[in-house]
């Protein structure tokens, strides 16, 4: 299976978790890892699975490098509905509001214009004492797991 990781980040951490799924996944599968900010929409892979990692910045934004990714989707609104992708949040919590929006902006923008979602919303809590690759890594091959039997899963 083609495997796309996609990743928004405004320090780096997402790009390292990013890096850390594709290890664990790369001895099975093609993996290409990518930061959002790189991704030409109009080249978007449609027989690949599309893994978006993707942190909060501020009071619930996007990082800046998934800024130019969610700017050209929301401008073209291509059909997305063959485009397969799961998701994996990051954020902090103890900020009960915003906690993990950055990564929802992506998600909604990718459900309207039509992509599928596979598997549970995966989320990060920089709060807790749970190392986050360790957290990626488990949700990833479960994730695996559903789309390798042909369940949707959670969406």
């Amino acid at each position: 299976m083609k495997i796309i990781i996609v990743f928004g980040t405004e320090t780096g951490e997402s790009e390292f978790v990013a890096g850390d799924i594709s290890d664990a996944l790369g001895d099975r599968h093609e993996v290409v890892v990518e930061n959002m900010k790189n991704v030409d929409i109009g080249s978007l892979d449609f027989n690949a699975l599309y893994i978006v990692v993707c942190s909060t910045y501020g009071e619930g934004g996007m990082p800046s490098s998934a800024m130019p990714f969610y700017k050209a989707l929301s401008k073209r609104r291509p059909n997305l509905s063959s485009l397969s992708y799961a998701m994996f949040g990051r954020g902090d919590s103890t900020y009960t509001e915003t906690y993990s929006q950055g990564s929802e902006h992506i998600d909604r923008i990718l459900s309207e214009l039509g992509a599928v979602r596979y598997g549970e919303y995966g989320r990060e809590d920089a709060s807790d004492w749970d190392a986050p690759e360790d957290l990626a890594i488990e949700w990833a091959e479960e994730l695996i797991e559903i789309v390798e039997t042909g369940n949707e899963g959670v969406a």
